[in-house]
């Protein structure tokens, strides 16, 4: 017979100047400096049209909000899917 030695689930870790970091922070850390420098680097105006009005905004302020609700909507799915 053989035995199965179970170890305790521990998240991915990667030492960073002596400090225990998460892969996953790092991995989000280095996504919100490239969301940060492609925001920065498109700063033109852009004309939206929604369903009536039209609206003309820095590119900028419009990846911005883009960014916001998806961070919003990922927490939010993600939420629901830590309860079940």
């Amino acid at each position: 017979m053989t035995q199965k030695t179970e170890k305790a689930h521990r998240p991915s870790t990667l030492t960073v100047k002596g400090r225990d970091m998460r892969l996953r922070t790092i991995g989000f850390v280095v996504l919100a400096g490239l969301a940060i420098w492609f925001i920065a680097a498109n700063t033109g105006s852009v004309t939206i049209k929604l369903w009536i009005p039209t609206v003309t905004l820095p590119l900028w302020i419009v990846l911005t909000v883009t960014l916001l609700f998806g961070v919003l909507f990922g927490l939010i799915i993600a939420r629901r899917r830590a309860r079940r």
